[in-house]
C-alpha cells in the first residue's frame, strides 16, 4: 500500500477533479442552453463518466473514496485506520475547495464565492439520505460480489441519482461544502449544508448496517448431537 502522504494526495487531487468536473460542467450547461433539463443532464454525464476515471485511476493509490461519509464507513469498519481517515477527511475538503476554485478560474469567474442557491427542507435531507444510503450499499456490496465493476457502478449510480433525487444527488459533504463556495447551477446556500450533511451521514451508516447483515456469509449449521458422536466414533 503506498504511504499516507500519496494516499492523501491521491484523494485531495480525486476530490478536486471530481469537483471541478460538476461545477465547471454546470457552469459550461447553463451558459449553453436556458432549458433546466437539458442543463442538468449536461451537468450528470459528465460527473458520472469522471468517477469511472478517478476511480479506476487512484483507486489503487488511496482506494478512491474521495468523500467523508465512505471514510467514516470504512473507518467504522475497521478497513482504515481513524488517524489515518481524520487526515482523508481534511484532505477531500481542501481538494474540493480547490475544485470549486479552479473551475471558476477557467471560466473567469470570480474565485471566491458564496451561494445563493437555496436546496432546503425535508424533501432535499431525505433525497440525501437516499442518495448516500444508494452510494454506499453500491460500493459494500460491489466490493463484495464484482469489485473489478465498482468504478462503473459508482459511476452509473450517481449518474441514476441526478435525476430520481430531488437533491440531484450530492451524496458527499466534501462535495456539498466545496459547492458552497460556488454562485452557480450546482451551487447550495452555506446555510442548507447541516441538513445535506445530516442526512448523508445517516444514509451512510443505514447502508454500512443493512449491508453488514445482508451481505453477511452465512454461518455453518451447527451438527446435530448424534451426528458429531458418529463422528467421534
Amino acid at each position: 500500500m503506498p504511504d499516507l502522504a500519496r494516499r492523501l494526495v491521491s484523494e485531495a487531487l480525486g476530490t478536486a477533479i471530481l469537483v471541478a468536473t460538476v461545477v465547471g460542467s454546470g457552469i459550461m450547461a447553463d451558459r449553453l442552453t436556458d432549458d433546466v433539463a437539458l442543463a442538468l443532464l449536461g451537468n450528470t454525464i459528465p460527473t458520472g463518466a469522471i468517477l469511472v476515471v478517478l476511480i479506476t485511476i487512484l483507486g489503487p493509490l488511496s482506494g478512491a473514496h474521495f468523500n467523508p461519509a465512505v471514510t467514516m464507513v470504512f473507518a467504522i469498519r475497521r478497513e482504515i485506520e481513524p488517524n489515518a481517515a481524520i487526515s482523508y477527511i481534511f484532505a477531500q475538503v481542501i481538494g474540493g475547495i480547490a475544485g470549486t476554485f479552479l473551475a471558476h478560474a477557467m471560466f473567469e469567474l470570480p474565485i471566491i464565492q458564496v451561494s445563493e442557491t437555496v436546496r432546503s427542507g425535508s424533501g432535499q435531507w431525505i433525497a440525501e439520505a437516499v442518495a448516500a444510503f444508494g452510494l454506499l450499499f453500491t460500493i459494500l456490496a460491489g466490493r463484495q460480489f464484482r469489485p473489478e465493476a465498482i468504478p462503473w457502478l459508482v459511476g452509473l449510480y450517481i449518474t441514476a441519482a441526478y435525476w430520481f433525487t430531488v437533491s440531484t444527488s450530492f451524496a458527499n459533504p466534501a462535495v456539498a461544502v466545496a459547492r458552497a463556495f460556488s454562485n452557480t447551477f450546482a451551487g447550495i446556500r452555506p446555510g442548507d449544508l447541516p441538513g445535506f450533511i445530516a442526512g448523508e451521514v445517516m444514509g451512510a451508516l443505514l447502508a454500512m448496517i443493512l449491508a453488514g447483515w445482508l451481505l453477511a456469509e452465512p454461518k455453518a449449521a451447527a451438527q446435530p448431537t448424534s451426528s458429531k458422536l458418529k463422528a467421534a466414533e
